[in-house]
């Protein structure tokens, strides 16, 4: 899977589940490291949302992992608090918006 094809994917899992950002006020930068790795964004604004490539100057938190690792949690093969503890996983900024991701991809 491409970070293309990972943004499409993302897009569908949202526009089938709108309630998981109807309240949900965040904005993310994803660092993707290793092999088909970049950079991306997502932001959400009370049921509205922009997810593309590139970074995001004001992304309220930043999450780094391997590209590998990235596609494992979003498959549900690697465990987010695993995966952060083990250090395989870096967030910057605020940690409660961290953990709203996760409940949004779940």
């Amino acid at each position: 899977m491409t970070i293309a094809e990972l943004l499409e994917n993302l897009k569908a899992h949202i526009a089938a589940n709108p309630a998981k950002i109807a309240n949900l006020k965040a904005s993310y930068q994803f660092e993707l490291t290793g092999e088909g790795g970049g950079t991306f964004h997502a932001k959400f604004d009370n049921g509205t949302y922009e997810i593309g490539e590139g970074p995001l100057p004001d992304a309220g938190c930043t999450i780094s992992i391997a590209t590998a690792d990235f596609f494992a949690l979003l498959e549900r093969k690697l465990n987010p608090m695993a995966a952060f503890m083990a250090g395989k996983l870096k967030v910057r900024g605020d940690m409660g918006m961290a953990l709203k991701l996760q409940q949004l991809i779940g």
